[in-house]
């Protein structure tokens, strides 16, 4: 008994001894911050209210998903994709707006979004202090909404880009800009979620955040407890209350090299139509996974096709990262370089290869391509090249090819002939297109002939013809 008693105190004693430490690890971690005075005041210089005095035309694709046209409408899928409906458009006017934006050089340079500035013809921008100055555009980048501008001043106070990469998710964040035109406005809240597609296009990787956005906010940075940009504020949902919306610092540092550079982005392009890889297909090929891209066609003489890929193809590894569906394969060949050349793993009939692939430049970035969409044709239509993010949206099949519909000139023939934004352009006096340069450079050899044929398709299965009269 003596012997069970001194056991029994022993175990009391450590027990006692052991208790600080137990207590030092379960003690609650601190949820709040003290206070965010300090990264605000840290940050402050960096941050830029912009106003701008442009002609509207309707925002990018970011900001046409979540905010649709300023002009109202039925908002369904393909005018928020595009623009508001040809009865609904009304004429240009000039409009004052807002924006924000942080410098990220003492020499002036300044990061925003594209829809802030697009189609500016006057961009101001305010610093903390309230000194302004008249800004340049550097360059833009509207597949992710993204832009560089720039003013004239030294000795500014640039913020500096962390990794949104190690920002975990939960974590504290704070947003600065000027919502409705309130300069210097800060709020704090975590980050909701990472890697959300909101189907604004196809390199959509947006954090989430509960951090108050508004309209105003757009181009801010969104900041770790760092005082680190994390992610530039881009969107929200307006039927939802506190979803927010931000680009994440590490696809928006490349493109921004890229515009400080060489003033346009570049992105890479292996030429191949792709679809996730379905149960009913890992079956068919012999997939132990379901995972990896499915190559539904492949563009003649693109570079995937001179380095023998072929339709039927499961992509599962691009230079040893894993590929698990269309998005991922989509945003590492666009991070990766024009002419680099890759490895890029793949099955066939069960067998596995490794191919080498050099990089060509993506069409949509083509000089060429992006100043045809710049104007009305002789009908009043305004066309896109379709992609395969434009098709999916629309509901039209992988690989196919023509010019989607994206504007109508109101009081034009094209207005009065039934065509709807959305509908895909095909053949021209049977004729195949499949660029806009080209269907530019047919209509000039239509001014001699009395008749133009157009052969659009609209949907999954609808095809009709356009008429109309001399081309004048």
């Amino acid at each position: 008994m003596r012997y069970m008693k001194q056991i029994l105190l022993a175990i009391i004693i450590t027990s006692l001894l052991a208790m600080p430490a137990m207590a030092a690890e379960n003690q609650p971690v601190q949820m709040v911050p003290a206070s965010f005075s300090q990264l605000a005041e840290h940050a402050k210089p960096g941050v830029v209210n912009i106003q701008t005095v442009k002609t509207i035309q309707g925002g990018g694709r970011v900001f046409q998903h979540f905010f649709g046209s300023p002009f109202g409408g039925d908002n369904n899928g393909m005018e928020r994709f595009f623009s508001p409906r040809p009865d609904q458009q009304p004429q240009s006017r000039k409009e004052r707006s807002l924006g924000s934006g942080f410098i990220i050089s003492k020499d002036g340079y300044i990061v925003t979004n594209n829809h802030v500035i697009q189609d500016a013809d006057q961009i101001k921008v305010i610093l903390h202090d309230d000194k302004e100055y008249d800004a340049d555009i550097i360059g833009t980048d509207p597949m992710t909404d993204l832009a560089l501008i720039k003013i004239k001043a030294q000795g500014l106070e640039p913020l500096k880009f962390g990794s949104s990469s190690n920002a975990k998710v939960g974590s504290w964040v704070v947003a600065i800009g000027s919502p409705f035109g309130l300069e210097q406005t800060v709020t704090a809240g975590i980050i909701s979620a990472k890697g959300r597609i909101i189907g604004s296009g196809p390199y959509d990787d947006f954090i989430q955040t509960d951090a108050s956005i508004n309209p105003g906010n757009s181009g801010g940075p969104l900041l770790n407890l760092e005082g680190e940009v994390i992610g530039i504020n881009t969107a929200i949902v307006r039927s939802g209350q506190g979803i927010g919306f931000a680009i994440p610092s590490d696809l928006a540092t490349g493109i921004i090299d890229q515009l400080t550079e060489s003033k346009q982005v570049s992105r890479g392009w292996m030429g191949v139509a792709i679809q996730n890889v379905t149960k009913e297909l890992a079956e068919y090929y012999g997939i132990k996974e379901i995972r990896g891209v499915y190559v539904a066609k492949v563009y003649e003489g693109n570079p995937a096709d001179k380095a023998g890929i072929k339709p039927g193809d499961v992509i599962t590894m691009i230079n040893g990262k894993k590929i698990d569906a269309s998005r991922d394969l989509t945003v590492t060949i666009a991070n990766l370089k024009v002419d680099e050349t890759i490895k890029v793993r793949l099955l066939r009939k069960g067998e596995e290869k490794i191919v080498a692939v050099k990089l060509g430049k993506r069409p949509d970035q083509d000089s060429e391509i992006a100043a045809a969409t710049d104007g009305y044709d002789s009908f009043g239509f305004m066309f896109k090249q379709v992609d395969d993010a434009i098709a999916q949206k629309l509901g039209y099949p992988p690989g196919i090819e023509g010019l989607i519909v994206t504007q109508i000139k109101p009081e034009s023939s094209g207005a009065q002939s039934g065509v709807r934004i959305g509908d895909l352009l095909i053949e021209l006096n049977h004729q195949k297109i499949t660029k806009v340069s080209d269907y530019f450079a047919f209509i000039e050899k239509l001014k001699k002939e009395d008749l133009a044929q157009l052969l659009f398709r609209r949907g999954n299965s609808q095809v009709f013809v356009v008429q109309f009269g001399k081309n004048k």
